[in-house]
């Protein structure tokens, strides 16, 4: 565990760091006490194996790889595979993490037919297990890479074509049992490329009835196999597709209640998302929350300035203080946890930026759970809402409350009360509470 991050040791809990003390913890504190329960158990966080050890600092269309590692070659080959992982497991253990996300692509790569590309997972997931062994490390989440080849340039579940569409649940099939002999905590479906480019070229409800096919077909199989994972869906918004189908949690939520799938799923939340759709960074946090569907959160963010996905490691306490919130008013994320998923910048090219990034991003939302905390336990917020709802105690509010109310009462109820008073939200007022 010492190969390839030489001078770096397992990073440490130091709050009188100095300024450029930028290897240790100065605010996440694994075994401190924070409402209740540890912070490593509230937080339970895992690095993204995608933007960790997969990116390597090329730009689109502005530039080529920058980012050169003693691991890797960038080839497509098992002996890269394998340093890559190995290479990773050093980093997850010098962080102190317990937990690593991951996909079938990234730990091995596309074979020349899908029994060599099977095989060949097969040889990466049995130096997982060992791995795993050795270091107690697991997947907080395992998924099915169903967007990177170009079989799925249409999309997979909500491909036009049959062909393609039997491949990418052929496909998940192996990832669930990849999952369950990983002991995977949960299983992730992140579909960017189904969606449209053009309405006239797409049947949209075709498409996601299809798509629930496979995320039925997919918790039938859950269960056949016995693996134990909760099944999630991140949506987004759009990139690479125009549009697409999972677009928000809302959108989301939608289409699994409509097919009959809401109990067996839950969201995967990437708050950087809302950002591209102009709306606040905790906005899916929430929504999510509210319909008990929030599984799990990725903790990276996005240049707010920019309508694109930027995966910087998240550094905004103010906006994670408000997803803290979220999370421990809901009692935690049960199976889930916080995806480190930001990705060091093209110009990042030591290896030790990695442990730079996530830091930030672990001692971000240390903060954060801390700042919440306090929120919740001085009860300033509940007595507010408490009051502002009050009218839904007794009386009409009450009838409204258990939907028994009809709009002749609301037409009597007005006639007797007359205007309603204006009572201030005291937006300033909470916006100042510290």
């Amino acid at each position: 565990m010492n190969k390839y991050f030489p001078g770096i040791g397992r990073v440490e809990y130091r709050p009188d760091a100095g300024p450029e003390d930028t290897l240790v913890f100065r605010h996440y504190n694994a075994t401190e006490t924070v409402h209740g329960r540890s912070m490593e158990e509230w937080l339970r966080f895992s690095v993204c194996y995608f933007n960790t050890f997969r990116y390597l600092g090329s730009d689109n269309h502005y530039g080529e790889r920058a980012h050169q590692r003693a691991w890797e070659d960038a080839s497509h080959s098992l002996d890269n595979y394998k340093r890559r992982m190995i290479a990773a497991f050093e980093l997850l253990h010098k962080l102190t993490v317990r937990y690593y996300s991951v996909s079938d692509r990234d730990m091995a790569p596309e074979g020349d037919n899908f029994d060599e590309t099977n095989s060949y997972l097969e040889e990466m997931v049995t130096l997982a297990a060992e791995l795993q062994k050795q270091t107690g490390i697991k997947p907080l989440y395992y998924s099915a890479d169903l967007f990177t080849h170009p079989r799925y340039m249409n999309g997979a579940g909500a491909n036009p074509d049959a062909h393609v569409f039997a491949y990418a649940c052929a496909q998940v099939k192996r990832s669930l049992e990849a999952a369950k002999r990983l002991g995977a905590e949960n299983f992730v479906f992140f579909n960017p490329r189904d969606g449209y480019q053009s309405v006239l070229q797409r049947q949209f409800f075709r498409d996601m009835s299809h798509m629930a096919q496979l995320y039925r077909m997919a918790a039938q199989y859950k269960d056949k196999i016995s693996y134990k994972g909760q099944l999630l869906i991140q949506p987004k918004p759009s990139d690479p597709r125009r549009h697409q189908y999972e677009a928000d949690a809302m959108a989301t939520m939608h289409m699994l209640r409509h097919f009959g799938l809401e109990k067996q799923y839950k969201l995967y939340i990437k708050p950087a998302f809302s950002r591209l759709t102009g709306r606040p960074y905790e906005h899916d946090v929430y929504i999510a929350a509210a319909y008990n569907m929030l599984g799990s959160v990725d903790a990276s963010d996005s240049f707010p300035e920019l309508k694109a996905t930027s995966d910087i490691c998240a550094r905004d306490v103010c906006d994670a203080t408000y997803v803290m919130k979220c999370v421990l008013e809901q009692g935690g994320l049960q199976h889930g946890g916080f995806t480190l998923g930001g990705r060091v910048r093209r110009e990042s090219v030591e290896p030790r930026d990695l442990f730079h990034g996530h830091i930030l991003a672990m001692d971000t939302f240390a903060r954060a759970l801390k700042n919440a905390a306090r929120m919740i336990s001085d009860g300033c917020f509940a007595r507010s809402l408490q009051h502002r709802y009050s009218s839904y105690k007794s009386g009409f509010g009450e009838r409204v409350e258990r939907n028994t109310a009809t709009l002749e009462d609301c037409e009597d109820f007005v006639r007797k009360n007359g205007e309603p008073e204006l009572h201030s939200a005291r937006y300033e007022h909470f916006e100042s509470v510290e």
